[in-house]
């Protein structure tokens, strides 16, 4: 069984940089668990890691996506396990470094809803969305598996309408499907860096802050001018979505940065619920707790 080392963390806990130095000591090479990094020319406000940052490591399934286009977990699960099984086989140390829980969660377990198709259910269901509405449709989801329908934004259409195709061509819920397939497929270290909150909540706002500084707002004018609607999928990510009431003219820029600071401390919540449910991963303290992070990663390979 292939080893592979994990390392999360909520965003602004310094996963990217912890990676970079723990790959240059493993001989490893990072594959990014972002689901935003993946998107090209969105780079300030997704805090995308830079070519100096990488100090010579190689980075996989970043810029890997045009912004006008969408891009599944399906389709990341795929690409993540076959940069895998490459890395792994030529003699280097396979080093997944991200937050995105569905992402981590595609690579360390198998996903087998490929054969639930039903081109008939697909196409009543997509007339249903047409004549009721996606809201109609999440909320259908909600009755049947209010555990998927949770982690599915009512915005993203398509997951929606496919977790209900695999119900309506199943008789299973898709969450029960997970749930009953959640065998590791690696052997898998999982490192967390945690930080308590007031010093983590202290450095989002100084991220985004920066952000601010570095030209935020001329990449989203950047990436409207070139066609890219609110309405796309890039656009749903913190950082990009909360522009849209600037340009309606409703905020002014002030509001829309700190609209970006809340959504972003609340996605750090988010990100820290999700990675407690890996019982085998081991916590450390970001700030303090580093070399004993080392460690543990180095004593794991040996």
């Amino acid at each position: 069984m292939i080893k592979v080392f994990v390392i999360a963390g909520p965003t602004a806990s310094g996963k990217s940089a912890f990676g970079v130095d723990i790959a240059k000591e493993i001989n490893g090479e990072i594959i990014s668990c972002d689901s935003m990094q993946i998107y090209k020319r969105m780079n300030i406000g997704t805090a995308k890691i830079s070519i100096e940052e990488m100090d010579g490591v190689v980075h996989h399934l970043i810029d890997i996506v045009e912004p006008n286009e969408e891009f599944s977990v399906g389709e990341y699960s795929f690409r993540a396990n076959e940069l895998i099984g490459d890395i792994a086989s030529r003699g280097k140390v396979p080093i997944v470094v991200g937050g995105t829980g569905l992402y981590i969660d595609s690579i360390l377990y198998p996903m087998s809803f490929g054969g639930c198709k039903n081109i008939a259910i697909r196409k009543s269901l997509e007339e249903d969305c047409e004549k009721y509405g996606k809201e109609y449709m999440h909320a259908l989801l909600r009755e049947i598996d209010p555990l998927d329908a949770e982690k599915i934004h009512p915005n993203n259409v398509k997951r929606v309408l496919r977790a209900l195709e695999i119900y309506k061509t199943t008789g299973e819920r898709k969450s029960d499907m997970q749930i009953s397939q959640r065998k590791l497929q690696y052997d898998c270290c999982m490192t967390v860096l945690d930080i308590a909150r007031d010093v983590l909540y202290k450095r989002i706002d100084s991220r985004v802050d920066d952000m601010f500084e570095r030209g935020l707002t001329k990449e989203v004018d950047a990436l409207l001018e070139e066609g890219i609607s609110f309405d796309g999928q890039s656009m749903q990510a913190i950082g990009y979505k909360e522009f849209r009431l600037l340009y309606e003219k409703k905020i002014a820029e002030d509001e829309v940065k700190e609209k970006i600071k809340q959504n972003s401390r609340n996605y750090a919540k988010r990100q820290i619920t999700w990675l407690k449910k890996y019982e085998f991963a081991k916590w450390f303290d970001s700030m303090t707790s580093r070399n004993e992070a080392r460690e543990y990663i180095l004593e794991n390979l040996r």
